[in-house]
This record gives structure tokens, sequence and C-alpha cells, in this order.
């Protein structure tokens, strides 16, 4: 069974119940098993050379050169349940006795002010970090200093297993609940349209937020957390234990193994040229009218960031479905209008030396 996954300098590392911690330099065509190969890796993250994996009973380990070499740390009877880095730090999660803070690649670590926590999720937000609360104190708990003190934010009444942000949105993962959104940092919260499953971890590239859950397979919006759809082709309703992008894909480390998928299957925008534009341009939408997908093809004659919202005729930014950094040529991207009433619609596409916006109708 496959528990976690997390990439590092040259390779990829994944975490198993009970054998332990491999190790892919091939994006996992073939996979080396560690000396750290009889414990259940409830989580990973790496440094460089420098990794720690938390393990179920056993606390933290840690190697210093890659995985070939363990050693035991003083965290060393505890459930560790997840690991980030932050400032240089790596911050674990536990089971029972909250957070604890390594400045030495996870060699030592000390306990920071929250000790009497179950912590099923960390993430790394710029300088934040936030932490999923499960058990004594439900929700989500903030720390502005790598790890040092923390404060509630989400007082959310359920048990929170995870979380992640994208600029001043926060979206907390769920008992059985789904997915609950903040969107100014977690002054205030609301449900969203995915409100049922539990959701163990997440993953995220810009406004496109990825959901694993237990029994109800992969979540995905494209549109910052308001709206939610299943891509759980090939998945079924497997259990999803980690989430990892690397290189434009998407792993998912599921009970029987990991899947991996291209990212833009998943997020609705394919590069369907790489020869250079003359110029800048926005096609118009086909089929138009529609119900309830349609495409739109652009093109861009130089690397650029670029946005691609849609919005109703009052001006209120309904969806977004390109906000990413792209390589120089032409691109499809789709617009699954399901969940939205008929009516006319504008999409706009924005660069920082290009704009244009047109017209789509929307007949259910």
């Amino acid at each position: 069974m496959l528990l976690q996954l997390h990439t590092a300098r040259g390779g990829l590392y994944a975490g198993t119940y009970y054998n332990g911690v491999y190790y892919t330099t091939n994006n996992g065509t073939n996979w080396v098993q560690t000396p750290l190969n009889n414990w259940n890796i409830m989580s990973l993250a790496a440094n460089g050379a420098y990794v720690t994996a938390g393990t179920r009973t056993y606390g933290a380990y840690y190697s210093t050169n890659n995985g070939t070499n363990w050693t035991q740390s003083n965290l060393n009877s505890d459930d560790v349940e997840t690991i980030t880095q932050c400032g240089g730090n790596f911050i674990a999660g536990t089971s029972n006795t909250g957070i604890y803070i390594s400045a030495n690649n996870g060699a030592t670590w000390s306990q920071s002010s929250i000790t009497d926590k179950t912590v099923h999720y960390l993430f790394t937000s710029g300088n934040n970090v936030l932490a999923a609360v499960g058990v004594n104190g439900w929700g989500v708990f903030l720390s502005n200093n790598n790890g040092a003190g923390w404060a509630l934010i989400g007082d959310l009444n359920i048990g929170t297993y995870s979380v992640s942000a994208n600029g001043n949105n926060i979206y907390a993962g769920t008992y059985n609940s789904g997915i609950t959104l903040s969107t100014d940092f977690g002054t205030q919260w609301t449900a969203t349209s995915f409100d049922d499953g539990t959701v163990v971890t997440q993953a995220v590239t810009g406004a496109n937020i990825f959901a694993g859950t237990e029994g109800y397979g992969l979540k995905v919006s494209n549109d910052g957390g308001v709206n939610w759809t299943t891509k759980s082709e090939g998945l079924g309703s497997a259990y999803i234990y980690s989430l990892l992008i690397i290189n434009n894909n998407l792993y998912c480390g599921c009970g029987n193994g990991i899947y991996t998928r291209p990212l833009n299957e998943m997020i609705g925008i394919v590069q369907i040229s790489d020869r250079i534009p003359v110029s800048f341009s926005l096609s118009q939408n086909y089929p138009n009218p529609f119900n309830p997908e349609t495409k739109i093809k652009f093109a861009i004659p130089k690397t650029s960031f670029v946005k691609m919202i849609i919005f109703d005729v009052t001006g209120r930014e309904v969806a977004t479905l390109v906000n990413e950094q792209l390589q120089p040529g032409t691109y499809e991207t789709d617009w699954n209008a399901s969940n939205y009433s008929s009516g006319v619609y504008f999409y706009r596409l924005q660069t920082e030396n290009y704009t244009d916006t047109k017209k789509l109708v929307l007949i259910k």
C-alpha cells in the first residue's frame, strides 16, 4: 500500500505500508527499496540529500545521503503523520503530541507551542505554515514564524484532515464533508459544492485544486475551489493517500500503488503547437452557442504569465481557466459550464503585453 510521495533533487521517494521507503530516479519507471524497509511510512520530506521519514509508532528517521542510510531521531515514539519545510526548518505533525520542529534536517526535534493535538496535515504557503487538526481543537491553525507559534484561524467544528492554499484562498479538507473554503486567508469560511467525503491529501497549481479522498476518488476544481468535478478515470473509488505534481504530471499514491496522468488532461489546457506565433491572439470559442462544454484557443509569441477568466454580464468573475506561466506556442483550453445557468458570458485573456475579450453563449 502506497501512503506517501515526495520529490527531491534527482528523484522521487515513496513511503509504503510496512515496506519502508522506495526511491526512483526515472519518474517511477524503476524503484529501489532503501534500507528503511520495514516500517509503515506516514510522511516524507526532503531537502537536497537530506530526507526525513515519519513512521507509525516509531517517530521520525532521517538520512543525510538520499536514503542510502537512515538513523532514528530523538522524535522516536509517536505517529508522525505529516512533514513540511519552512524557513530552513523541517516541521512535523504527530498523532497525539502536536507539532515538532527540526533546524538540522530532521536529526533532532523540539516541540512547538502545539503539544496536545493530532495534526494530520501540514502545508507551507510562502512564509506561512498551515496545520489541519483532527483531534483536540478541530480546524486550521496558522504559523507565521516557521512553526514555533500557532493560532487557530479556522474553527470548523469538524475534523480537518488536509489543507492547502493559493494566495488568499485556503482549502480545508474535512472529515466526511469535502472541502471548506476561505477566500480571505482564514477570516471567514464557506462550504463548497464538494460537500461529502473525507479529504486526506491535496495539491495546488494556480487556480487548480486536486483533492484525494477516502473512497470517493479524485476531485478537481479549476476555478479556485468553488466548483468541483470527479476525475477518477482509472482510479475508480480508490483511497488516495498522497498527491504530487512533478514535470507537468500528477502522481497519485493509492492503496494499490502509484498512478500518474498528464496535468494538462486534468486542468483543461493543452499545448497544440510549439511553433512560435507571430503575435498574441485569442480565437472565438467553439462551439458557440454551447452546452455544456466549449473550447478556446489562444497563442502567445513569448514566455508569459497568462490568465484567462470567465465573467458574467455583471462583470462578476465566475471561473479561472488559465493562471500560470506558459512557453511560446498555441494552446487550447476547455470550459465546462455544467454548473452555470444559461446566458451570455465573456472570456478574457490577459498577459503583461496583451488583453483581449470575447463573448460566448451558454444555452441549456
